[in-house]
């Protein structure tokens, strides 16, 4: 089957429309999202913090975001909630007028955690709707609703370098617009889902709550832990990019905070592109597969790149973003396939989990940045994707699947 017939096969699945609509969903709550780390410069000059306190807002949105990721997906799990996508991007919008107005930390810090709530409730919700509508394209499905936040998440700072850079912090309000377009969005997702929930009432067995673990209950536990310092490798140094990055290419190169925005741009739409690879080549030739070569695989340009010029450091940084960015669709499906009866609570504890490890590691790095310098953080988190090596203890779920039919 060539190319062309691969992909009118794909588009034209029943849910298509949905899945699509879920990425567009996700790409403009992550582009909402992504303007509080790209504001970062400005905010920075604005109230006259310093890198610990930078590190001490990131801390907060991230934990607001992780904290409550689990506790959303284990509830609608058990009592799923048609309007659940439209109440956190209200909680979103909510953050983001706060955010633009506010002139004391506290008020930054009450604006970025009603943004990480909003977080906390799209990200569980809908990536189960996404495993719901996906079928047997499960891997599929993931990478499209995956792609799209990626995406929303690489334009929002070349936007906030267009829109609100050459003005004041005030011009954050422009980005509302894209909310109202979100919300948009979610109406043809709220109205499948609906229909769906409808449909699951009037059967007398969910078929779903009865799929059997592929593992055992203490090989899962481990297999779970393996999984979650694969996490801590790839966000500690994801956080070093995502909210240090342009200060480190302001303090070594010089660069404008326009300047910088467009590199930080150049980063993260390389995750967007990471990501599109990382679910189908799983769904192929098996997840455990893709984890191991896109976290260890970074390290040689994490590595290199604090010891090259600009124009290499941007490139190793798309590297990097690429690399790193092909592992979370895979990680997440394979950690909803260990637990099939679980994909609310799953999808919210590693998303959960990931927002932490990187509000954790922000908040650290800071400090070690005020302390030692931004150009030391970079030297230290060049080492962690050498952690990826621990992906050799993960099992192989495509083949213990195979040796059970």
């Amino acid at each position: 089957m060539n190319l062309t017939s691969r992909l009118r096969r794909l588009t034209s699945m029943p849910t298509f429309n949905v899945l699509l609509a879920l990425s567009a969903a996700h790409c403009l709550n992550d582009l909402l999202q992504s303007v509080i780390t790209a504001v970062y410069p400005m905010l920075k000059a604005d109230l006259g913090i310093n890198f610990a306190q930078i590190g001490l807002i990131t801390l907060v949105y991230q934990l607001a975001a992780s904290i409550f990721q689990p506790v959303v997906g284990y509830a609608f799990d058990r009592r799923p909630f048609v309007w659940s996508l439209p109440m956190g991007m209200c909680s979103t919008s909510i953050g983001i007028i706060l955010f633009s107005y506010c002139e004391t930390l506290p008020g930054i810090l009450a604006a970025v955690f009603m943004v990480g709530i909003g977080s906390a409730t799209l990200h569980p919700e809908a990536s189960r709707i996404t495993s719901l509508a996906g079928h047997e394209r499960r891997g599929f499905a993931q990478s499209v609703f995956q792609v799209g936040g990626n995406f929303g998440g690489s334009i929002g700072p070349l936007l906030v370098a267009l829109i609100v850079a050459p003005h004041n912090r005030h011009y954050v309000m422009w980005f509302l617009l894209f909310a109202a377009l979100c919300f948009a969005a979610m109406r043809p997702i709220c109205r499948w889902y609906g229909e769906y929930l409808r449909t699951l009432r009037t059967r007398t067995e969910r078929t779903e709550h009865h799929a059997k673990l592929p593992l055992s209950k203490k090989r899962t536990l481990f297999t779970i832990g393996i999984i979650i310092v694969l996490i801590f490798s790839k966000y500690i140094y994801m956080a070093s990019l995502s909210s240090y990055y342009t200060f480190y290419l302001i303090d070594r190169f010089g660069v404008s905070v326009s300047h910088s925005q467009i590199y930080l741009f150049v980063f993260v739409v390389s995750t967007a592109a990471g990501t599109l690879v990382g679910g189908p080549v799983g769904d192929r030739y098996g997840r455990k597969l893709v984890i191991w070569v896109s976290i260890l695989g970074a390290a040689p340009f994490s590595l290199l790149m604090p010891h090259v010029s600009l124009p290499l450091t941007v490139i190793m940084s798309f590297c990097v973003g690429f690399i790193l960015s092909s592992a979370f669709p895979a990680i997440l499906l394979y950690a909803q396939e260990l637990l099939p009866t679980k994909l609310g609570m799953i999808s919210g504890l590693f998303f959960g989990f990931a927002f932490g490890v990187g509000g954790i590691a922000s908040a650290v790095l800071g400090d070690y940045a005020d302390i030692y310098g931004i150009e030391a953080v970079y030297n230290f988190c060049a080492y962690t994707p050498l952690l990826g090596i621990v992906a050799a203890f993960l099992p192989n779920l495509k083949k213990v699947q195979a040796n059970r039919r």
